[in-house]
């Protein structure tokens, strides 16, 4: 939500995301910034939250108002910030300054030294160049990926956001920095989170973008209008057929390995075969399903008699 808008960020206590970020960066204008600041400041400390993440971006470091954004932020409502989001993160040395500051703020007002998470977002190709040094940084929690300057750091022909450009009609044009952002986080314990999908109108775009970066393994993504984000929720929940049947799979792997099922490692469930690969698979289903409240529908596994 812009941080300049007091509307937006009492509709946003309420909103069902998982994490409500307040903006001081691309939402809001040179003019602005400072009583946004401000007000950023003082929202985030206040009552009324549904128990959300709460996050806010700063500016990025390029900018003279990154260093008053964290301290002012932190220093009216450190105690309740979650996350701060960090935007155009072209080397590690941009989270390490960020690090630097928090701890010394977190120490000044005795807060949890490292409680403040980091998401790093990732814009343009030096980034991407040096994306494991960055998700390697035991301050970043997740890494996102903004397609809307990465697309002009590559010279990518579009303007629309999140999208396809036109005359790439084979694949996605954003495939291979997306299992980039991806593989880093993977490597190194940290969220993947696909970043906005502007036509905030269009929910069935927005569900065809968001489809790739969720099967592809992404944890969730930006939304930036309430209608986008039941969408996601969906989306990035398995389907319920694939939600039962990861259950199904750990129920009968965990029998059949054990000495009442025979102990053995590759077994027949219906018409396909199970094995540990097929169990760690499951794993990553069921536990969407699970963190996503979802109750299973499918009949356990019965033992054969």
């Amino acid at each position: 939500m812009p941080g300049s808008s007091r509307k937006m960020i009492d509709k946003a206590k309420l909103l069902p995301a998982d994490e409500v970020f307040l903006d001081l960066e691309d939402a809001v204008a040179p003019e602005a910034k400072a009583t946004a600041r401000a007000e950023v400041a003082a929202a985030l400390a206040e009552p009324g939250w549904a128990g959300q993440l709460r996050g806010v971006r700063v500016n990025d470091w390029t900018t003279p108002w990154t260093h008053a954004d964290i301290i002012e932020v932190v220093a009216a409502a450190g105690e309740h910030l979650d996350v701060v989001i960090l935007p155009k993160v072209t080397e590690v040395a941009h989270v390490t300054a960020l690090d630097l500051l928090l701890t010394q703020l977190e120490l000044s007002h005795g807060l949890e030294v490292g409680r403040i998470g980091i998401d790093a977002q990732i814009e343009d190709a030096q980034g991407l160049t040096n994306i494991n040094a960055i998700a390697a940084h035991p301050r970043v929690h997740a890494l996102v990926l903004g397609p809307g300057d990465m697309a002009a750091s590559l010279n990518m022909r579009t303007l629309e956001v999140g999208g396809q450009p036109e005359g790439y009609d084979i694949g996605d044009a954003h495939h291979h920095v997306l299992m980039s952002i991806l593989i880093a986080a993977r490597a190194h314990g940290v969220a993947a989170i696909d970043g906005p999908f502007v036509k905030v109108r269009d929910v069935e775009g927005f569900r065809r973008v968001a489809g790739r970066s969720a099967a592809l393994g992404y944890d969730g993504k930006w939304v930036l209008h309430p209608d986008q984000i039941e969408a996601g929720n969906d989306i990035f929940s398995p389907r319920q057929q694939d939600y039962d049947h990861a259950e199904l799979i750990l129920e009968a792997y965990e029998w059949h390995t054990s000495s009442a099922g025979g102990a053995r490692g590759a077994v027949m469930l219906g018409d396909e075969m199970i094995d540990e690969a097929s169990r760690k698979m499951a794993l990553v289903i069921a536990a969407k399903g699970r963190a996503a409240g979802m109750q299973r529908q499918g009949a356990p596994f019965t033992p054969p008699s």
